[in-house]
């Protein structure tokens, strides 16, 4: 799948140092988008605005960066956003929308990570074919879960975004 192997080149361009989980949680994002992280909209607004109180420096992200297909849905990093003055009320109302009203296609994850192994052979990721099966057989086997960046990826880029519909933030589409 073309795009499942742009995508990732992107990413690993900006991020080296990602994991195969690192690529599955984008896969993950990209095909599920941000319903199993907003269980409790005054719960999702206390976590950004926590969060925003201890950004970390990270790397040179920009505002919006789409990862669905369609470009549609986007990891809005959270220091680009807040730096360019932003309104973070709207970001978290963004989010929260995104969570209710964007579907989930459990098919099109189990597509993306069908695929993987395909995008290793031909020298898209720096694992091997057989570790890349071997990874997402174990996911498949457990569902597809939520899973975390890696140790390394968060020691190395401090992630700080927000997984959200583009259509819901306006002002990014002058970006």
């Amino acid at each position: 799948m073309k795009f499942i192997g742009e995508l990732i080149a992107h990413h690993l361009r900006r991020y080296p140092r990602m994991e195969l989980a690192d690529v599955y949680k984008l896969l993950h994002q990209a095909a599920m988008g941000s319903g199993h992280a907003v269980h409790d909209p005054a719960d999702a607004r206390a976590k950004l605005e926590e969060e925003l109180t201890r950004l970390e420096e990270g790397p040179d992200d920009p505002v919006a960066d789409p990862i669905s297909p369609d470009g549609k849905v986007a990891r809005i990093h959270l220091r680009p956003y807040v730096a360019a003055g932003h309104n973070v009320d709207l970001l978290v109302d963004a989010f929260v929308h995104t969570a209710r009203a964007y579907p989930a296609a459990p098919d099109r994850l189990e597509r993306f990570c069908g695929c993987l192994g395909d995008v290793a052979a031909a020298g898209g990721l720096p694992y091997a074919r057989n570790e890349v099966e071997r990874y997402v057989k174990t996911i498949a086997a457990s569902g597809y879960p939520v899973v975390r960046h890696s140790d390394a990826y968060r020691a190395a880029y401090h992630p700080a975004y927000r997984v959200v519909g583009l259509d819901l933030l306006p002002a990014l589409h002058r970006i």
